[in-house]
């Protein structure tokens, strides 16, 4: 088995417990290989990122798949120190926000294709949920498109989703206007580390053929809970003063007991005074 194999057979088993084999006639099995590796990056070496890097990433994100070519993602790249110390500000649980070379936040824009619309004369005959599904998923997959490309230019990242926490506080900083909202902040930098894979669900549970299928679902969580403890153990339990200590605590225990609380229940307002209509 020559090194890449090897690499994509090491990660494959970390990342999910089971072997991957790519096919013999494979190609670009590094870009492969790099997403099966993928980590990530809270501390950053004290190396800037160069301006000509990031806007070639900038380009990278933005050639990413757009829901009918519509185009609604862009990118605020926070580089005034006294906006970056409030951006921190509002995401306290997030330190790294106020140390990383480089931080943006990834932006849905639904505003632009309503310009457009009132430029040409034309009706926005479109006005509800999936006018915001669409802007949303635009911007997830424009933020993917910029990870996979600065990890391959060396770069780590660390996605900020707690940006939503504070969703309006956060457009008045960045001066977002209506029907653009924030999706998720992003750090940064080179990596002082190597970082560690985080173990993922197994394929068996996440991938269907035909039809979806929940067979085995409880068993294959329970195996992956233990799986991933016996690599990557909690540090500590959540919620300990209202659930107590788990003599067992695993991913399932920690997001129970997540959810068991409630988040972010103000998003829908925040959404709906951006002027979008979620029926």
């Amino acid at each position: 088995m020559n090194e890449i194999n090897s690499r994509i057979a090491r990660a494959a088993e970390e990342r999910f417990g089971t072997a991957v084999t790519p096919p013999a006639d494979a190609s670009g099995l590094e870009c492969l290989v790099r997403m099966l590796e993928h980590r990530s990056h809270r501390r950053y070496a004290p190396r800037a990122v160069s301006d000509e890097l990031l806007r070639l990433l900038f380009a990278c994100a933005m050639s990413a798949p757009s829901k009918s070519d519509l185009q609604q993602a862009d990118i605020v790249h926070v580089r005034d120190a006294d906006r970056r110390a409030q951006m921190a500000a509002l995401v306290p649980d997030n330190p790294w926000v106020a140390t990383a070379p480089v931080f943006l936040v990834f932006c849905g824009n639904n505003r632009r294709t309503r310009q457009v619309a009132e430029w040409r004369g034309k009706t926005f005959a479109n006005d509800h949920l999936d006018a915001f599904m669409n802007a949303a998923v635009d911007a997830g997959i424009v933020l993917m498109n910029f990870i996979v490309a600065a990890e391959a230019a060396g770069l780590g990242c660390c996605p900020i989703s707690s940006v939503r926490n504070q969703s309006q506080a956060v457009s008045d900083l960045l001066g977002l206007p209506d029907w653009v909202f924030p999706l998720a902040g992003l750090c940064v930098g080179y990596p002082e580390n190597a970082g560690v894979i985080t173990p993922r669900l197994p394929l068996d549970v996440t991938v269907h053929t035909d039809r979806f299928s929940e067979n085995d679902i409880a068993a294959n969580v329970d195996g992956y809970d233990r799986r991933r403890a016996a690599l990557q153990p909690y540090k500590k339990q959540r919620g300990v003063k209202k659930f107590g200590e788990a003599p067992f605590y695993g991913w399932s225990e920690d997001k129970a007991r997540q959810y068991a609380e409630p988040q972010r229940v103000d998003f829908g307002a925040f959404i709906r005074r951006r002027q979008f209509k979620l029926d």
